[in-house]
């Protein structure tokens, strides 16, 4: 049995006998002529009775309070400034007072436990006994004894059990009718953590191992996993803008409460108590900023095993006094700010389960036969780079992860320290346009290794696609990287501008004469050269990143170019701030409408 004493710790409750042997105390106190007030009790007595785990309070025979330890104030919430000296007519207590003069005239004791419908009020929360024990000196009541214990009647607490045990099992058949209703991960992912808010959580982040790392128990703390799903309360929406969009990726800080979850496999609670442990708890700074403009009083980070295999992590957090939610919800709102055990446990369940939808989904991707191959081609990443260039790309399909687009991009080494860089988007999408894109690729490999310049390799893709009449038509961008004369040179078959980005300048669009797309057949493309300096990044996009629907491209590239972007660190980074800012999931974005593909360029320094 556990209790929470007036500190906030707990301990072990002490047996009823025990209690009702300090009332008794205090009865061979009151029997012994004293006055019934704290100044006049014994140093013994008064000592014993203010670190007593129970609640206890002494009326005298008038009913006026006279005495009440530390514990009762905090199963009341009564202040004792408030109760002294008064008649407890005039107090909460007010619904006991007709048992309490009862007890005066007859001198029986009497309890009840909280909550239940019969018996006198009292203002304790549910749950707890209540007993009252007359005080006696020669035959005569001079008093009342209230004890207040976390002793609860056996019945009362099975039918508790039971209750919190149908609420739990409805909770968990709702989450099977509302998670996973398609075989799609993404759709998996935001099915649990539109599910967890409200009825768990303020704030719900899922993140996702990739596929090709997922990891037998666990051990995957320091690994970049991607922000699948994010749910928050709407009263919150403002305070938790700057974390991760879905498809971007994270990497949670060692120490943190999610790379602990990660890497012992088991679930993580933390009730931080202070702006340190937060910070602790906290897995990047833009999670911490969001916490600390959330309010978040507590953590909890659930591994997402399924099958033996750590799939990802899902983390709650909640907020102060959780927002409203549905009233017909199987289970109410949280409206404590701090997770408990048990609701971790509770949790823990519903994150199996969810993982397991999870792992189905991703098992019925991987069996979907030649479109989803394509479509795993496509996102594989581009060929290496020589040792001079850094490199880091990104691919978001449109709609599900299962649909098939036709973006690409590939880098393919050349003599002398060279690399061409492609980015290409191909006519619509389905099976035919990731074909498509699949022969441009191959074809674009077969004449880059031919040597010639950039012009000239598009010039000959277009004849090579043009004589195919059922070839979609494309656009392509191709960069010529060569660190070694310190040049890039650019040519492009109507693909949208290249970005430069260097420190203390402006992000810039590339003027890039532009020709015709491919597989027109009528040529005409020009080449420029650039200085290519070590500090420079050169970001190579598709559409889909800036389009937005019934805009003119004008203002859709005047977006990017008025981005600050990070000129330093890792590449990825600089990715991961590219897509929160215009990605599928950016603020005014709307639903994807077509894939994002992304791929960044900078020269390494020479030593």
């Amino acid at each position: 049995m556990r209790f929470r004493n007036g500190g906030g710790g707990e301990g072990a409750t002490p047996a009823g006998a025990d209690a009702t042997a300090f009332a008794a105390a205090a009865a061979a106190f009151a029997g012994s002529g004293g006055d019934l007030t704290e100044g006049d009790m014994p140093d013994l007595l008064r000592d014993l009775l203010a670190v007593l785990p129970a609640g206890v309070a002494i009326l005298d025979e008038h009913l006026r309070w006279q005495y009440l330890n530390a514990a009762f104030a905090t199963a009341t919430g009564l202040r004792r400034a408030d109760l002294l000296g008064r008649p407890v007519e005039s107090t909460s207590f007010g619904g006991a007072a007709g048992t309490l003069r009862r007890i005066v005239a007859d001198g029986r004791d009497r309890e009840h436990t909280t909550g239940s419908p019969e018996g006198p009020g009292a203002p304790v929360p549910p749950g707890l006994r209540v007993r009252y024990r007359a005080l006696s000196a020669a035959g005569h009541v001079t008093g009342v004894v209230i004890v207040v214990l976390d002793d609860p009647d056996p019945v009362q607490e099975l039918r508790r059990d039971l209750a919190q045990t149908r609420t739990r099992l409805a909770l968990l058949d709702a989450a099977a009718e509302r998670i996973g209703t398609t075989l799609d991960v993404d759709t998996t992912c935001a099915e649990l953590a539109a599910f967890a808010v409200p009825r768990l959580a303020d704030l719900v982040t899922v993140d996702l191992l990739p596929t090709e790392t997922a990891v037998h128990g666990h051990g995957a703390s320091g690994l970049r996993l991607r922000r699948a799903a994010v749910g928050c309360a709407d009263r919150l929406r403002g305070a938790v803008a700057g974390l991760a969009h879905p498809g971007e990726s994270v990497r949670h800080r060692d120490g943190s409460a999610a790379s602990r979850a990660l890497a012992s496999g088991v679930a993580v609670l933390v009730g931080p108590r202070s702006p340190e442990e937060l910070a602790d708890a906290a897995p990047d700074p833009a999670s911490l900023a969001a916490y600390r403009a959330a309010g978040v009083t507590s953590v909890l980070a659930v591994p997402l095993t399924a099958r033996g295999r750590l799939v990802g992590l899902m983390t709650l957090a909640r907020a102060g006094t959780a927002g409203t939610g549905d009233a017909t919800a199987p289970t109410a709102p949280p409206t404590a700010p701090v997770f408990t055990t048990d609701e971790a446990v509770l949790v823990g369940d519903l994150a199996a389960r969810a993982a397991t939808g999870i792992d189905n989904a991703r098992r019925y991707s991987h069996s979907q036969g030649i479109a989803l191959d394509l479509q795993r081609a496509l996102l594989s990443e581009p060929g290496h780079p020589h040792q001079n260039l850094e490199l880091a790309s990104r691919y978001l399909p449109s709609g599900t992860s299962s649909v098939v687009g036709g973006d690409w991009y590939e880098t393919v080494r050349l003599p002398f320290g060279r690399t061409l860089l492609v980015m290409g988007d191909v006519m619509g999408h389905g099976v035919e346009a990731a074909v498509d894109m699949s022969n441009y690729r191959s074809t674009l490999r077969d004449v880059a290794g031919t040597d010639l310049p950039p012009h000239r390799i598009l010039r000959q893709l277009d004849t090579v696609i043009a004589a195919n009449e059922s070839a979609r038509p494309a656009t392509c961008l191709l960069a010529l990287a060569d660190p070694g004369r310190r040049r890039w040179t650019f040519s492009s078959a109507g693909h949208l501008p290249p970005a430069l980005i260097a420190p203390d300048r402006p992000t810039e669009l590339l003027r890039i004469p532009t020709g015709p797309p491919l597989g027109t057949g009528v040529g005409g493309y020009e080449q420029v050269g650039r200085e290519l300096l070590p500090d420079e990044t050169l970001l190579l996009y598709t559409d889909g990143l800036v389009e937005r629907r019934g805009e003119d491209i004008d203002v859709s590239l005047a977006r990017l170019a008025a981005l600050r972007l990070p000129t330093a660190g890792d590449l990825d980074d600089l990715l991961d701030a590219v897509l929160h800012a215009l990605g599928p999931y950016s603020p005014g974005a709307g639903p994807a409408e077509d894939d994002v593909a992304v791929l960044a360029a900078r020269p390494r320094a020479r030593p």
